[in-house]
């Protein structure tokens, strides 16, 4: 218990407690701040509508090569996060598999010029901050929601179908109801991950102030320049992260 309470103790000794509001509130810090929610948000948005399908068929679909589909849900609970950003380059850059493309067609000539926003670009950009974010907090939605659905009572999804309910009512009005709490957690933890992510998203989106710059990035920058403002901006992270284990406590680290 020492081990974890001693670097957090310390964290929260060396704030400067008189000056925390007037550090939170320098542009290097609401600039943060900003982009974190607009980045994390988005990625959460995009972890709930990418990983409730996928959850729902790794809990009720068979299919051939399935262990292998969640093995690869699952690799970025484990994949460093450098490594992360590097795949990412390697698929969403200029060069990438599919940056490249969408880059040549949405550029003057391409297929696709007319799109407005000029050439897409996913480097370098808030885009590719919420890509970032999304490829690490999508496992932790599937595998909250995967659990839920096979855990849960199929009886009541059965009674709807005997009442003439289609497979999209049922979902929507049995199957969604009854895992509607896991979702819930599903979605805080993923937004709680994308807030904290950092190594994919320097990798990959770099860290320029106003654009890529996120909490975790500020953090590692203004630890030399303005130290204060670091340790500020670490307390924050640090006050959503406890709250977020709390409040999830009884429903997904108890039955974990």
């Amino acid at each position: 218990m020492a081990f974890f309470a001693l670097p957090l103790a310390g964290l929260v000794r060396l704030a400067s407690w008189s000056t925390l509001l007037t550090d939170l509130g320098s542009p290097e810090a609401l600039d943060a701040l900003r982009l974190s929610l607009i980045c994390s948000l988005g990625a959460t948005v995009l972890s709930v509508a990418l990983g409730l399908p996928l959850a729902w068929t790794l809990a009720r679909v068979s299919f051939p090569g399935k262990g292998f589909v969640r093995a690869l849900v699952l690799l970025p609970l484990v994949l460093p996060p450098v490594v992360g950003g590097v795949a990412l380059l390697a698929a969403f850059s200029r060069r990438g598999l599919i940056g490249g493309p969408l880059f040549d067609a949405t550029s003057d000539g391409g297929l696709l010029a007319w799109l407005p926003g000029g050439p897409m670009q996913f480097t370098f950009s808030t885009t590719g901050v919420i890509l970032a974010e999304t490829f690490v907090a999508l496992p932790f939605f599937v595998i909250t929601v995967e659990a839920a659905l096979r855990s849960m009572d199929q009886r009541y999804e059965d009674v709807a179908a005997t009442l003439g309910a289609g497979r999209w009512l049922t979902f929507r009005r049995v199957t969604v109801p009854l895992v509607l709490p896991s979702l819930v957690a599903g979605a805080v933890l993923a937004w709680a991950r994308a807030l904290g992510e950092f190594g994919a998203t320097i990798t990959f989106a770099g860290n320029i102030a106003g654009r890529t710059q996120t909490l975790p990035l500020g953090v590692y920058l203004l630890l030399e320049s303005r130290p204060e403002v670091a340790v500020a901006l670490s307390l924050v992270l640090l006050a959503v992260s406890l709250t977020v284990i709390v409040a999830l406590r009884d429903r997904w680290l108890e039955r974990a």
